[in-house]
């Protein structure tokens, strides 16, 4: 089977195993929060049929021309991030004003911002990768925008969103040749920095303090994680049967959200867990190929950077669930209750589609 082939079925499959899911796992809270078991599940349909729609087009579309429309879409990327957060513009959900309301729906401009970040990181580095190891006139320019964008991304606040887009981008950049000195360098700064922003904000304390030990505030800020570990530790190896999770019930909170995995792990146990992580890597996996066998240069960067970056959107959201790092708010990609992330998953999807064709 063609490669294109096999990263188009997984995506289907990823997205309509999220949205049964998002269904199973949130039917009790929207029937109670808006006597509509359905809500949710309507709701990440609409945004799936876009998401295959705008797919499909990508798909058709000569990835090449998004270099040339890079700094456009970076600047758009960047007004959007300034517009959320003015007041009647940005509608603030769960405390943070990083959303554009339309009705019941939301949309999220810092996934946005990712697609734009990586299409013109990706375009840089293809245009100056023999001169990255020139780090006063070329290293630090991309990553001044990377943190400035980061900079307007945490005043929503949404450090996860943030924190992914920094790190994807950083590895694309390690990638090309820039010195390895540089980035130890700039490694130990950003751990002072992520030292600093944590102590700045009392809730990311909380979230650090309920990592070391969730059971010191089992009903505050530790009550997430444990209902997380309760709903992941009697799924066994087949589950409580799909539609059976108890944690559901009002103990994990909005559990379509950030902590779906919990629910899969809690109904569908070990081999459901099995047979969706092997997805991931298989996606990955074939992806990466792509990256590697693509001989333009933009289309190297771009394949890599959609696909580090959702690497790492997956292997945070996962860690989180099981309780190995802190609280982030990162959703899972394409299982998690999430228009604005299903669109850019799927859209990534059809640009790395185009690429693969391209590379044939």
């Amino acid at each position: 089977m063609k490669r294109k082939n096999i990263i188009l079925l997984i995506t289907i499959f990823l997205t309509i195993f999220g949205i049964m899911m998002i269904y199973s796992s949130s039917y009790v809270w929207a029937e109670y929060k808006f006597q509509n078991p359905y809500k949710f599940l309507i709701h990440q349909s609409l945004f799936a049929g876009v998401g295959f729609i705008l797919l499909f087009i990508l798909s058709k579309i000569d990835y090449k021309i998004y270099a040339k429309h890079a700094n456009l879409i970076l600047l758009v990327c960047g007004i959007l991030l300034i517009l959320v957060l003015i007041p009647g513009i940005g509608s603030v959900r769960n405390g943070s004003r990083s959303w554009f309301g339309i009705g019941s729906f939301g949309i999220q401009p810092s996934e946005l911002a990712k697609l734009g970040l990586i299409i013109f990181v990706s375009k840089y580095l293809a245009n100056h990768q023999n001169n990255m190891d020139d780090i006063l006139h070329y290293s630090l320019p991309i990553l001044g925008i990377i943190f400035l964008f980061f900079f307007l991304i945490l005043l929503e606040p949404d450090f996860g969103s943030g924190a992914i887009i920094v790190l994807s981008l950083l590895v694309l950049i390690f990638t090309s040749k820039i010195k390895l000195s540089f980035f130890v360098k700039l490694g130990l700064v950003g751990l002072f920095g992520i030292v600093g922003l944590i102590i700045a904000a009392p809730y990311r304390v909380a979230r650090i303090l309920a990592y070391l030990d969730p059971w010191s505030d089992p009903l505050g800020s530790g009550f997430q994680i444990i209902q997380s570990l309760y709903a992941i530790g009697p799924g066994g190896l087949f589950g409580l049967g799909l539609g059976n999770s108890i944690q559901k019930h009002f103990y994990l909170p909005e559990p379509q959200t950030d902590f779906i995995f919990a629910i899969v792990s809690e109904e569908l146990g070990f081999i459901g867990i099995l047979i969706l992580a092997s997805c991931y890597i298989i996606l990955f996996y074939h992806i990466v190929k792509i990256s590697l066998q693509t001989e333009n240069l933009f289309g190297k960067y771009l394949s890599l950077g959609l696909i580090l970056e959702l690497i790492l959107q997956t292997l945070l959201n996962l860690l989180v669930v099981v309780g190995l790092i802190p609280v982030t708010g990162v959703t899972l990609p394409f299982l998690s209750y999430g228009g604005s992330s299903l669109l850019i998953c799927l859209s990534a999807m059809g640009i790395i589609l185009n690429i693969c064709k391209s590379s044939e």
